[in-house]
């Protein structure tokens, strides 16, 4: 099961430029791809803020079972576990493309909350948005069938409903991670995007994978 989160309104109010004057605390960092952002069982002390790149959310079961948790895009936070008392990394975060992040420790982070109503209101509703994504998922996990979640999360990559669709899929995302996300092989992922493109739902070229609208009658038919 993956998430990716709806991005906030934010009106006037840029949380960059405010994070940006909030002084000590914070700092810029660069990732470059595939670099792991902080492991399972690091120290949980800061939150990080998205200026550029993708991330990935994962988590270690104690056999070895690796299950990607989020895709995260540009504007989006991350970390916030270590604001609820959380000590440990109960996941880990790796870089998908080259990344510029802005760490902020977490007594940094909590006193901007406080600080600025304008921050705090936006950082409540990325929460409260991620939360409700996580409670689509599960039910899409628990009720609809492999084919149903694959067709979904293509959408939901694609940032469907956005402007100039279809979207190019942003950086290529391997068969095996696809299977990972809706919890099912690689041999049924490729079964069912060979059958999408077939039925012209998504096409290949160099610079990635598009996703057409129609691909929604996968998501719709009952």
């Amino acid at each position: 099961m993956v998430s990716t989160v709806p991005r906030q309104k934010t009106g006037n109010f840029d949380p960059r430029k405010f994070l940006a004057t909030i002084g000590e605390g914070r700092k810029v960092v660069a990732f470059p791809k595939k670099q792991t952002i902080f492991a399972q069982g690091d120290a949980a002390d800061a939150v990080f803020y998205i200026q550029e790149g993708k991330v990935r959310l994962t988590v270690v079961s104690k056999i070895g079972k690796e299950a990607t948790l989020g895709i995260l895009n540009e504007k989006e936070f991350f970390g916030e576990g270590s604001l609820a008392g959380q000590r440990l990394r109960m996941g880990s975060a790796t870089a998908m493309t080259d990344c510029e992040l802005l760490r902020i420790d977490k007594k940094a982070m909590m006193l901007a909350l406080h600080r600025e109503h304008a921050f705090s209101d936006l950082f409540v509703a990325y929460l409260l948005a991620r939360n409700i994504r996580y409670e689509e998922d599960l039910v899409d996990q628990l009720f609809n069938s492999s084919e149903k979640r694959l067709a979904r999360i293509l959408l939901l990559l694609a940032h469907f409903g956005k402007e100039d669709a279809p979207q190019t899929v942003i950086p290529k995302i391997s068969q095996e991670t696809l299977a990972d996300m809706i919890g099912t092989t690689r041999s049924r992922v490729s079964f069912f995007m060979n059958r999408f493109r077939k039925l012209g739902f998504v096409d290949y070229g160099g610079s990635g994978l598009q996703v057409h609208s129609s691909l929604l009658n996968v998501v719709l038919h009952d």
